[in-house]
């Protein structure tokens, strides 16, 4: 599972700016970046200056072995592409960012397009929804031409907000996302499309406000939070089930998800203007437990695929998000430890238990020479893609009985040496066998065995 950062700050102008703010990234643990373009109804291609910006992120990311995302969006809803040329302008300006830079293969089409602040009109003058058939069809377009620079990008639609009220005349018309993802199916089963338009859905599971944990459900009202993931599920089977589109079996990513904290009186300084009332910002250690729990409950619902936070550095305007990991002057918070942790522990296939779910390490293993068991210096080198325990045995042959056992443990991504202790072995042929198999969550083990070897 993706464990990402949505973070304008390291969109620098030079590679070595990016790569500083990619470092800090990094070292909060996560492993993906998301950052925005955003499109205006009079480009068809982005302009130099933006690709240059993008390609240093990607780059900056790749020398940190860190995945970018890019969400293309309109900047607000006198912006909305619903004309047939802004939506081919969106969908050209998308294919071009692709084209112009290579190590950039996942895009998020469109930011809220249920919302009145991203997309107007959001209702028909009879009160049908305007805003899913016009958002699916621009999608649909993007889709295409992101697909014909090149067949692997992913495109993910949506990037849905959780709440909205679902009544027209408001002043703040809006579409709540049970709601949005009901209209967005019925709009493709009317549009005539015979192939997908996304590859995965993007929802921003944000709570009502900072004090609730993730772990808080709606299964009666139409809101969307993390822990309504069987609801989502059961949303895009009914929305999408039976068509070109997959639904109940779409891959999610939850693209925007945030808990803001109380700024300490030692940090005051960095910040201007006055906290909204409905925000509720909390102690950094609440922030850190709901961030762990929010990975945790992500990482056992079978179809997301990531959780990104929003944002890794806080934003000096009180007004805006106090949600990162580091504070505005780029020092870390006490919660990044905590955080930190808790991604590896992603990684590593054991931040939970989830039921039903069976992993089997996948490795690397290298085997010492036989000989070297009666110098005391054989051991098998093992690297997993997660945490891993580790059974490794020298067998005699041809009966294949066990003459010595070493065990360890290894954690993801890093080599470890598992020792035999030190033994007098009779001459005749012998293997190498290793059983490898996850901690938490265990599936089939993976074995292993090296070439028959024989001491004389």
């Amino acid at each position: 599972m993706l464990v990402g950062a949505a973070e304008d700050e390291v969109r620098q102008s030079t590679l070595t700016e990016a790569k500083a703010k990619m470092d800090l990234l990094q070292l909060a643990g996560f492993d993906t970046v998301r950052v925005t373009s955003i499109w205006d109804p009079s480009e068809t291609q982005p302009s130099g200056t933006e690709v240059a910006t993008i390609r240093n992120v990607a780059e900056a990311a790749k020398l940190d072995g860190i995945q970018t995302f890019v969400s293309v969006y309109n900047f607000g809803s006198r912006t909305t592409p619903l004309s047939d040329t802004d939506q081919g302008n969106f969908a050209s300006y998308a294919a071009g960012l692709a084209r112009q830079i290579a190590d950039v293969r996942n895009f998020i089409v469109g930011n809220e397009p249920n919302l009145n602040r991203f997309w107007l009109p959001q209702f028909n003058p009879d009160g049908s929804d305007a805003a899913a058939p016009a958002y699916l069809s621009v999608l649909a377009r993007t889709y295409q031409a992101l697909k014909q620079v090149d067949p692997t990008t992913r495109v993910f639609g949506g990037a849905i907000s959780p709440r909205g009220i679902d009544r027209p005349g408001t002043g703040r018309d809006t579409h709540s996302p049970t709601v949005f993802i009901q209209d967005l199916g019925t709009a493709y089963r009317a549009s005539g499309l015979t192939g997908p338009v996304m590859d995965a859905l993007a929802i921003h599971p944000y709570p009502e406000n900072s004090t609730i944990a993730p772990s808080f459900a709606h299964p009666n009202t139409t809101p969307i939070g993390i822990a309504d993931y069987t609801k989502l599920e059961g949303l895009l089977s009914q929305a999408f089930d039976g068509t070109a589109q997959p639904g109940s079996t779409l891959p999610i990513l939850y693209a925007e998800y945030g808990v803001e904290t109380q700024i300490p009186t030692a940090k005051a300084s960095l910040y201007s203007g006055t906290e909204p009332a409905t925000i509720k910002p909390v102690p950094e250690d609440t922030q850190a437990t709901y961030y762990q729990q929010a990975l945790a409950l992500s990482f056992c619902q079978p179809n997301v695929m990531g959780l990104f936070i929003f944002h890794a550095f806080d934003e000096p305007a009180l007004d805006r998000f106090q949600s990162g990991l580091y504070y505005a002057d780029g020092t870390p918070k006490p919660s990044l430890a905590t955080f930190k942790e808790a991604a590896r522990d992603v990684r590593g296939g054991v931040i939970a238990h989830c039921v039903g779910l069976e992993l089997t390490p996948k490795a690397t293993v290298s085997y010492p020479r036989v000989a070297a068991i009666a110098a005391g210096t054989a051991a098998v080198k093992v690297t997993c893609d997660i945490d891993c325990t580790v059974y490794a045995r020298l067998e005699k042959l041809p009966r294949h009985s066990t003459t010595l056992v070493a065990r360890g443990k290894a954690l993801a991504g890093e080599r470890t040496q598992v020792a035999f202790r030190r033994a007098r072995l009779a001459p005749g042929r012998y293997r190498f066998t290793v059983s490898l198999r996850a901690p938490v969550n265990p599936g089939p083990p993976l074995a292993v065995a090296s070439k028959n070897a024989t001491l004389r």
